[in-house]
């Protein structure tokens, strides 16, 4: 069976960094699970890593799609899959790193999505709703997913109601196929205090790193300000600072707020999850990687 070494945990908690450290030290690739970091040019914003930043170590599943073309779970679903068997074929050591919980549920769980095709009618019946009524809707019908989902992306909120509308079920109790893998999770531990700080230095830097202009240079290249609000968080607040609709100021401060709720709502999922170590250094988790594969 496949060893797989995953690792979790909320938005700013430095995962990148340690699986980047683990698999240098254990021969391994990292497969991205980052529902934005699919998309090419969606970098700073997503907090992508950068060459320098990855020592060498072999990244997958980043840059894969076009901003202007929805990437569904289930394509991500298959194309990592694939990678993470393609890196154990070439006996290296497959590290599955990201912080969107149902990109990681998906491939360590095997969830069967559907391949639901886009209903037009039935879309433009759920855009006529608010984002609060959406997401209600979502939570009475699947509220396993309506725990998972960013409850202000009003995309993925119809995207998500298409499906158990679609299909008469939630996602959550659909077949499940699970992978032949050997999961070891570790999850990366920080208190809600120094989260906030992290995130509001991570925020600094990005800004100081031209993450406006990069906003608009992917609208300059046809990536439309609807679809730039879909993508959430930064580039949502930072599309409607361009539009009018906020001040800078505001723009800076309800990412901030966003991205404290998002892991708050990224801690509920990942607590229930048992199979999860909790670390806080990387001597623990070198640790448990050495246990796993003995």
């Amino acid at each position: 069976m496949r060893k797989v070494v995953v690792i979790v945990g909320p938005t700013a908690s430095g995962k990148s960094e340690l699986a980047v450290k683990l698999a240098r030290r254990f021969d391994g690739e990292i497969v991205s699970a980052d529902s934005r970091q699919v998309y090419r040019g969606l970098d700073i914003g997503s907090g992508k890593i950068t060459q320098k930043e990855t020592m060498g170590i072999p990244h997958h599943l980043l840059d894969v799609a076009s901003p202007k073309r929805t990437f569904t779970v289930a394509q991500y679903q298959r194309r990592a899959i694939q990678a993470i068997a393609s890196i154990s074929r070439r006996n290296k050591l497959p590290f599955f790193v990201g912080g969107s919980p149902f990109y990681i549920y998906a491939v360590v769980d095997g969830i069967v999505i559907p391949e639901v095709k886009p209903n037009t009618k039935l879309r433009q019946e759920l855009e006529k709703l608010s984002i609060e009524e959406l997401y209600e809707k979502l939570k009475s019908l699947d509220p396993a997913r309506a725990n998972t989902i960013e409850q202000k992306n009003k995309r993925r909120l119809v995207r998500a109601l298409e499906i158990v509308l679609t299909t008469g079920k939630p996602i959550s109790p659909l077949q499940k196929n699970a992978p032949s893998f050997d999961v070891l999770m570790l999850g990366i531990r920080r208190s809600p205090e120094e989260l906030k700080k992290r995130i509001k230095k991570r925020l600094d830097k990005r800004l100081r790193q031209g993450m406006i202009r990069e906003v608009e240079r992917l609208h300059r290249e046809g990536v439309s300000w609807r679809r730039l609000e879909a993508f959430g968080l930064e580039y949502r607040y930072i599309a409607q600072f361009f539009q009018g609709k906020i001040t800078k100021q505001e723009m800076i401060t309800r990412i901030q707020k966003e991205s404290e709720a998002f892991v708050r709502r990224q801690m509920v999922w990942f607590k229930k999850d048992p199979r999860i170590h909790w670390i806080s250094i990387y001597a623990e988790a070198k640790r448990l990687v050495e246990l796993n594969l003995q």
